[in-house]
């Protein structure tokens, strides 16, 4: 097959989060297929072409569209055809690029991966009936605009997810409809779609894990350390760690007086860089790999109430035999157990609780740390991701 893949984030081998797994998808499948990318990109990334360049025919980027500002905001609102949420992404530049290559190239077929890029196959006269459109949806916008409200009535958040979702809903599941594939990460984020769109065509494609890069044999965990992973230019992590920093770790505190956070991924705000603690709560900012924090860690937690689909970091905490603490949210997907995999729990003092558990039963510690790893060498390594995906496309593409 000839694929053009078409992400929202520079898919690297460093990069931290989601955009991972589309690094992988391209790895894992350069091995039988032609693969081409066009994606954004920011110049402190340009260090890492190299990593995924290697796997590609053929490699394009574009710059990142420049903020819009308040009165284009406002006027956006009120007189675009596109949702305010999804002109955040729209470059003109890359409109123009995705064309070039689409009616160039013969795809078999094309991925947007996050549903903002989807907005560049939507209703694309370009792209010829030969090739297949598919949607990679990480999570559905609507449904994660709804749980903000939910979750954080009143807030200037949920005041903003408001003024999203109204624009957003009829024109996010117009463009499902103009798929011939939608993706989902979970089952769950398939139910979400198929709530408002009956008939789309949506099958499950999970995220995975490098089970030979995050392993245990590094693994030199100091006393009573938790840890949280994420990129916190995204909001479900930003409200994750506040929500475990603010409401979660004083109860830990009071049973685990010497307990020490790592907070470790990029973008941190100032809220979160004022956490720090000497000693105490470590806020890393970018890191040239998370491995090494894994390794320095007892635990994994992933208190995350807002956004959906497949939380990477989790598969990566277990795979290094991490036991994971989780919102059900946050393990959303995982095929494991509750109790026998890691922990789920959904209120602050049943989370601390939780915690303080695993810190202190060494027979607990030691069955979730086992069970997790032997469920990501199963179920999770990334070859076995990626050969869902190569059978779903050459599925798709036969019908």
């Amino acid at each position: 097959m000839k694929i053009l893949f078409i992400p929202k984030v520079f898919p690297h081998s460093r990069i931290v989060g989601g955009p991972i797994i589309i690094y992988n998808r391209i790895k894992y499948l350069s091995a039988n297929h032609e693969i081409h990318l066009l994606a954004f990109i920011k110049e402190e990334q340009k260090q890492y072409i190299n990593t995924v360049g290697k796997f590609c025919k053929k490699l394009e980027y574009v710059p990142y569209p420049p903020k819009r500002g308040i009165a284009g905001n406002i006027f956006d609102f009120f007189f675009s055809s596109r949702p305010n949420y999804m002109i955040q992404e729209y470059s003109k530049k890359m409109e123009q690029k995705v064309s070039e290559m689409v009616s160039k190239e013969n795809y078999d077929v094309v991925i947007s991966e996050f549903t903002m890029m989807a907005q560049y196959l939507y209703k694309n006269k370009f792209i010829p009936k030969t090739t297949k459109k598919v949607m990679s949806v990480h999570e559905c916008y609507t449904v994660a605009r709804l749980k903000i409200m939910k979750k954080k009535p009143l807030s200037w958040d949920a005041v903003k997810a408001f003024f999203y979702y109204i624009r957003l809903r009829p024109y996010e599941f117009k463009m499902y409809a103009d798929a011939d594939l939608v993706l989902t990460l979970t089952p769950e984020g398939r139910e979400e779609i198929l709530h408002y769109k009956k008939d789309l065509p949506v099958k499950i494609v999970p995220h995975g894990v490098d089970i030979d890069y995050f392993d245990l044999k590094d693994r030199k965990p100091e006393r009573n350390s938790i840890m949280f992973l994420g990129n916190f230019g995204h909001l479900p992590n930003v409200d994750g760690i506040e929500y475990f920093y603010e409401e979660i770790l004083p109860m830990i505190r009071k049973e685990i007086p010497d307990v020490k956070l790592f907070i470790v991924g990029q973008n941190p705000n100032q809220k979160i860089m004022d956490f720090a603690e000497k000693g105490k709560v470590i806020v890393t900012g970018f890191v040239d790999s998370v491995k090494p924090y894994f390794d320095r860690s007892m635990i994994s937690v992933v208190p995350i109430r807002l956004g959906g689909g497949f939380r990477g970091k989790a598969l990566e905490a277990m795979s290094c035999g991490l036991p994971l603490i989780s919102t059900a949210l946050g393990a959303e997907g995982i095929q494991g157990n509750d109790g026998e995999h890691f922990l789920i729990a959904d209120k602050p003092e049943e989370f601390a609780a939780k915690v303080c558990q695993v810190l202190t039963d060494n027979n607990l510690y030691q069955k979730l740390s086992e069970n997790g790893r032997k469920l990501m060498e199963d179920k999770y390594s990334w070859q076995q991701g990626v050969k869902k995906l190569e059978s779903t496309l050459k599925e798709l593409i036969t019908e």
